[in-house]
Order: C-alpha cells, then structure tokens, then sequence
C-alpha cells in the first residue's frame, strides 16, 4: 500500500498565514471606501424648497458650477493653484488641480428656474424651490 503525502507548494506558511490574517482583519473589511473627488452632500426639505449643501473649502464662487435639469442637481468644482518659490540655493514650482462633483435626484417636482445658489465661508448652499404642484393642497369640505 502507498502512502501519499500531501505538499504546499504555494506560499511558505509564515507568508500564507500573513496574508490570511491581513484579509481577514475586520478593519479591512469595515473601513468605508470614499472615492477621490466625491462631494459629499446635505439634503434637506421643507414645504417650500429643498434644500443642498455641500463643503467647498478653498473653492471660490468662480471655480463652482451648478446646474440643475430635469430634477437632477449638477455640481462641479474645480480648483487650480500655482506656486513659485526661488531662493539662493533651491527653485520650487508646484502646481495643484483638484476637483470634486456629484449629481443629485431632486425628490418631488421642483421649479428649476427659480433655484438659487449661494457659496459663503466655504459652504456651497443650492436651494431650488418646489412647484406649485407639489405644494401641499388644503381641501374645504362640502
């Protein structure tokens, strides 16, 4: 009778097991992935608008485009910086360009030519008032 014994081929153990244990951390399973340039977004509502904010730090009214059509809400920033910097011993140039976007279903029917943006103190605030339609409508009885 033959005996068979069986072989790892693979990994040696300690970078079997290194591995593993790295896949099965429970940090890497629960940490949340956030997409670069991904704006995150407050939206809220009362009877009369809804109402967006989302945090622009560092953008000026000049770099942000908002845009809203068909009940969808576009906002697009993009930030551009240049620095020059000479000195007796070192010449430094750096450019920076960052950008962040989202686009945004706008629950209900919304009047789309009377929406206003305003950007203050860093905060982008959108609010696109709702239409007569979607107004709450008070019934007299009979």
């Amino acid at each position: 009778m033959t005996m068979l014994t069986r072989r790892n081929v693979g990994l040696p153990a300690e970078l079997d097991e290194f591995f593993n244990s790295f896949l099965r951390a429970p940090s890497m399973l629960t940490t949340p992935v956030v997409d670069e340039g991904a704006l995150a977004v407050d939206v809220s509502e009362n009877d009369k608008e809804i109402i967006v904010r989302a945090s622009l730090p560092g953008f000026r009214k000049e770099d942000v485009e908002v845009e809203v059509h068909d009940g969808i809400l576009s906002i697009k920033a993009t930030h551009q910086e240049e620095s020059e910097e000479k000195n007796e011993r070192f010449y430094r140039r750096e450019r920076r360009i960052g950008s962040v976007s989202r686009r945004i279903a706008l629950p209900g029917t919304v009047d789309e030519t009377k929406a206003d943006a305003t950007l203050r103190d860093g905060v982008l605030e959108v609010r696109v008032p709702k239409s007569s339609e979607a107004m709450p409508r008070k019934l007299s009885i009979k």
